[in-house]
Order: C-alpha cells, then structure tokens, then sequence
C-alpha cells in the first residue's frame, strides 16, 4: 500500500515512501482495552506481529480481530516478547516470506504514537539513518505520562551511555525502528528490563548511524507494569545499570557467540527481495 500526503499549498500530490517493507512489532500483556487503539492508528504496513506475552484477557483474540499476526510467548519480558517477535519474523522469511527492510517496536497501552511511524522509518527508508529513536524526553509529553522516576532514569541512564560510549541519547523510547539487517546482526539477548538500552548499546557498538527524533507521550491505557509500581521500578532500574556496566566494561560487548558489529554477516532473507 502506498500513502498519499496532500499538501494544499504545494500543489500537486506528494508520494511518500511505501510501508509494504515495514514490519511491526507488538509486545502486549493483558492489553485488550488498548490495544485495538494502537491497531487503528498504525498506518498500513507489511506485517504486524502481535506477541502475547502470557494475557490473561482477550489480548490475543483483540489482536487476530483486527488482522494482526498473533504470535505467543509465555515466558514473561518485554524483552522475551520482542525476541519472540524476531524468531517469527526468521520463521516467515525462512518459509519463503520477503525479508522486511524495517521493523518498528511500538508499545501495545496506547502511550506511543503509532500513526507517528511514517516520520520514524523515513531516515532508514532515505539512506540516512539504521536505527531511529522515538525520543519522549524531546517530544510533547502528557502530564503524567512519565512519572519523576521514569524521567530521572532515563537521563542517568542516558549521561552513562554517554560517558561509557560517547553515545549522546536522550531517552530510552520503545518506540524505535531500525534496519532488519543490521538489528539480526545485534544478537540481543536480554529479555527482560534491560532490551531496550541493549539495542542502543549494541548499535553504538556497532556503528549504526543513529538518530533521535521527537516524539509525544501520552498517559497509557491501564496501570503501568514497571513505573506503575516500586517493585517495578526498580527492578528496570537496577537491570538497565546492570546492564550498561555489562557492555561498558566488556572488551566487546556483544553476545556469549561473539561479536556482531560485522555488517556483511549472513541474515536470512528471501532471494533477496527485501526493500533495500
């Protein structure tokens, strides 16, 4: 599907990029209220993968309603969730599917902005940019969308990067998009707290040109599972400084079967036919 942008003062009709090569994908736990939000307000795109991280509510038949691939992971963790979401995406490419040439995680409580996509996967779909950040800390955010302990955490959590790896990020966001290639080619691993600050981490490591664009934050649909609540909180906290001490004083840095900044290396796709 290709979108079509009118621009009443230009004048004629704009074409922006297709989508058809834009894969998504989903991690939700007990989200049936928000979730068909976030389904509407993506834009059309290639495929997207809804991963069922163990809900105990209609989550996943909310998901198959609205034309989503619905995928299951009982072991709970976003980041578990998201790897689920990756060894889908191998098994589709592997049975013949046409390897994506973006995906994009969003967040399944309707904080995200996932009609927003356009905006975050066009650096990647013009040459200029592997990976893109949905920076919240730059963008419009809701009154308390992000509660003090999640803003505060984020900036330490940033300033270390920064000092450790010379990587000047802003946030932390879920809401990121970055080369499928070059994401196969991170190994991650964590499946908990610390997948998002791996990824960031990993993509230094390995060279990605990177960038951050603003993005808005509103409140989530429902209470939070990790700034909702103390245990949570910490828990993040204490896995994503774990986490960079991890990488920041490795010699490398990647995952127990070796480096993975080695752009070239194999990834699966089909014939090729990924949008480059």
């Amino acid at each position: 599907m290709e979108t079509i942008r009118t621009n009443q003062a230009d004048g004629p009709q704009q074409q922006a990029p297709s989508l058809d090569a834009v894969w998504v994908i989903i991690p939700a736990l007990n989200e049936e209220q928000s979730l068909p939000l976030v389904l509407h307000d993506l834009p059309a795109v290639g495929r997207v993968i809804v991963v069922d991280n163990g809900s105990t509510d209609a989550t996943a038949e909310v998901a198959r309603r609205h034309g989503a691939n619905v995928v299951a992971e009982p072991r709970r963790g976003y980041g578990a969730a998201c790897l689920r979401g990756l060894a889908e995406i191998r098994t589709l490419v592997n049975t013949g599917q046409p390897a994506p040439h973006i995906v994009v995680f969003v967040d399944a409580d309707y904080s995200d902005h996932p009609d927003m996509l356009p905006e975050l996967v066009r650096p990647i779909q013009n040459g200029a940019a592997d990976f893109v950040l949905g920076s919240r800390l730059l963008g419009k955010r809701e009154p308390g969308a992000m509660p003090p302990q999640s803003v505060y955490g984020n900036k330490l959590a940033c300033f270390l990067m920064w000092a450790l790896f010379g990587a000047k990020f802003t946030d932390l966001g879920p809401f990121r998009a970055i080369a499928y290639h070059d994401l196969y080619n991170l190994a991650m691993a964590d499946e908990n707290f610390g997948w998002t600050i791996e990824m960031q981490i990993k993509a230094v490591r390995a060279k990605l040109r990177w960038r951050e664009i603003p993005v808005p934050y509103r409140k989530r649909i429902g209470a939070s599972k990790i700034s909702g609540t103390i245990s949570g909180t910490f828990k993040a906290g204490t896995k994503i400084l774990y986490t960079i001490a991890k990488y920041g004083l490795s010699k490398h840095g990647f995952s127990k079967h070796g480096p993975t900044a080695n752009r070239n290396s194999s990834v699966p796709q089909n014939d090729g036919k990924a949008a480059a």
